[in-house]
């Protein structure tokens, strides 16, 4: 009897354990996606469009080595569209993302961040003006890139108080604090300084110190086969450990240099 309904009962427990197996395999590689207009965190190389590259991406590489792990880095098409792949599960990973309550509702953070943000304040050297915050920015008018996000603060204050105008790229943006029709730049440091360096403008022009700082974070998303406790403890400590060796600030500028000798082929809006 016990030979006779052997069989059955192990292809009903094969069954059970099947979708757990599938779960499993998935881990030995770990798929990551990212806002392909991040430059020179995460942008699209021109030279094979559907590659993404940048500081995020060189960083993911040594996670990876760090881990031995597998993981692919793929472009979704948007950061929108990259956001709700690993929300829903179909991708893991998440880079350069800002945690807020709508994104933590859907994705796991992980400690540390990947890179600092800041949004600096970029002016004419020959025009300085009196400058200790926020409220020295009221009454001059500034530039700032169409879609551009670096930090919650700076969307409560810019959608209320500061006079800003949206451009379409740095390029246009610098040219407009260069001929003084606005008094300031607000952008992301190492992405204003490549553009303006690659229009010889960076003599011209200074920064002044950064209004707000925010990290960019890895995110895995809930609904991720492979999102599990000890997943997430492994990323934090290998993060870490990278954090510590002090190599953010070397691939920013690496990624910099690289994103300008493109000729900046990507607009840097970091959403």
């Amino acid at each position: 009897m016990q030979n006779r309904f052997l069989p059955a009962l192990l292809a009903l427990l094969a069954g059970l354990v099947s979708p757990m197996a599938g779960a499993a395999a998935t881990c030995e590689r770990l798929v990551a996606t990212g806002d392909p207009e991040q430059p020179p965190y995460l942008w699209r190389d021109p030279q094979n469009p559907g590659q993404l590259i940048g500081a995020s991406a060189d960083l993911l590489e040594l996670l990876a080595k760090a881990l031995d792990v597998k993981i692919d880095l793929i472009r979704s098409g948007s950061r929108v569209r990259a956001e709700e792949n690993v929300a829903s599960g179909r991708i893991d990973l998440l880079l350069g993302s800002f945690p807020d309550s709508a994104r933590r509702a859907s994705l796991d953070f992980i400690e540390p961040a990947l890179f600092v943000q800041s949004a600096v304040v970029w002016v004419r050297k020959d025009r300085v003006f009196p400058y200790g915050g926020w409220s020295d920015l009221y009454g001059h008018r500034g530039a700032i890139l169409a879609n551009d996000r670096f930090a919650r603060e700076f969307d409560l204050l810019s959608s209320t108080a500061l006079p800003l105008e949206e451009v379409s790229t740095l390029s246009e943006a610098l040219r407009m604090l260069q001929r003084g029709e606005v008094a300031y730049l607000l952008g992301e440091r190492h992405a204003v300084q490549a553009a303006a360096e690659s229009l010889g403008m960076l003599a011209e022009i200074q920064p002044l110190p950064p209004l707000v700082s925010e990290g960019l974070y890895l995110a895995v998303g809930r609904d991720s086969a492979c999102n599990t406790p000890d997943l997430r403890a492994r990323l934090a400590t290998r993060l870490a450990e990278l954090d510590a060796a002090g190599l953010a600030e070397s691939l920013l500028q690496r990624n910099a240099a690289r994103w300008k000798a493109q000729g900046l082929p990507s607009s840097p809006v970091a959403k």
